[in-house]
């Protein structure tokens, strides 16, 4: 009885021995189909189009273990498909980026707001970062369409209408291309007033995947890029000049162009009070560090996040209180 038990065991173990060798066998044919077309049609085809491109082919596994990053602005909204439309685009050309929407809210058509946003945002990206913006009030006129590398080592694909203002004064532009590579584009037939599909989209997923940026098109001088003029503050032996350049989001503070150390340089201390006159208004407001440090509804002057001097109320919007908007002339005299 005991050797037909132990008859029983080594018939059923054969078994399955015999069966994982033979799930062996049939998974090699598998296996190797997956490297061949059908299955590695796709993954080929990208590669030798990679390899046609000059971009440096599969990454290693290091390489793979942050995915390429797209920064998308635009002064589109969020009411219709536009933003979600651009998305596709660049998902369609590069399945696996990171899509990082900075805003879609900028004020329309304000270049000088979408070049502030850059400036505030860039140093918080690696190189390698590619910004798509599209604040494009020249859409479909004679502007240029740009790919922009700064020293920084990040990529810009943009109009050539001043966005990168800002970006240029504080990082340096290393080059720039124009863009008419039309393999780079999408569609047969170019919108007039939809570049944000057509071009800038694309481009900026073919620049995050890695293929060599200088065939957007033929290479534009640094000192020809279109800048925008920005008045800068002035300080003299009576006080500063400068100018309300924006308001803060929903909150409706006051975003100048005058940095932390100048107004510091007029002598006022925390808690001191201000004589200000701003947009032909004259008031009085506390210098403070944040903003409940003075009463609810009460106006105060603040160092913003930024790094600039910014005017808001407490729990309120100043925009709303005083109906003071950008521009608008700005006048602190020093401390006595």
């Amino acid at each position: 009885m005991i050797s037909l038990q132990r008859s029983r065991n080594y018939s059923a173990r054969g078994a399955i021995v015999r069966s994982i060798v033979f799930l062996l066998v049939a998974a090699v044919p598998l296996l190797a189909a997956a490297k061949s077309p059908p299955f590695g049609s796709l993954r080929a085809g990208l590669l030798a189009e990679d390899a046609r491109n000059g971009a440096p082919g599969e990454a290693s596994e290091p390489d793979r273990k942050y995915p390429p990053t797209i920064v998308f602005m635009t002064d589109f909204g969020v009411l219709d498909d536009s933003v979600a439309i651009c998305r596709g685009v660049m998902y369609g050309i590069m399945p696996d980026v990171r899509i990082v929407d900075l805003t879609h809210q900028v004020t329309p058509f304000s270049i000088v707001d979408g070049a502030r946003f850059l400036y505030g945002a860039t140093p918080y990206y690696p190189p390698g970062t590619v910004f798509v913006v599209v604040i494009d009030p020249g859409v479909g006129s004679t502007r240029k369409a740009i790919v922009a590398r700064s020293k920084r080592g990040q990529y810009f694909v943009l109009p050539d209408n001043g966005l990168l203002t800002l970006v240029e004064q504080r990082d340096g532009i290393d080059a720039v291309r124009e863009i008419t590579n039309a393999e780079w584009m999408i569609g047969s037939k170019l919108s007039s007033t939809f570049h944000g599909r057509d071009i800038f989209s694309p481009v900026g997923a073919h620049v995050a995947r890695g293929v060599d940026w200088s065939k957007a098109g033929p290479e534009i001088a640094v000192k020809d890029l279109v800048r925008l003029e920005l008045k800068a503050a002035t300080l003299d032996e009576h006080g500063l000049n400068a100018l309300v350049i924006a308001t803060d989001g929903p909150f409706g503070n006051l975003v100048t162009n005058v940095d932390a150390d100048d107004f510091l340089k007029l002598g006022y201390q925390h808690g001191q009070v201000v004589p200000v006159t701003v947009g032909g208004k004259e008031m009085t407001m506390k210098f403070v560090k944040t903003f409940s440090d003075v009463p609810l509804n009460q106006p105060l002057l603040y160092i913003d996040s930024r790094g600039h001097l910014g005017l808001a109320v407490n729990q309120n919007s100043f925009v709303g209180t005083y109906g003071v908007k950008p521009p608008a002339a700005l006048l602190i005299p020093r401390a006595k």
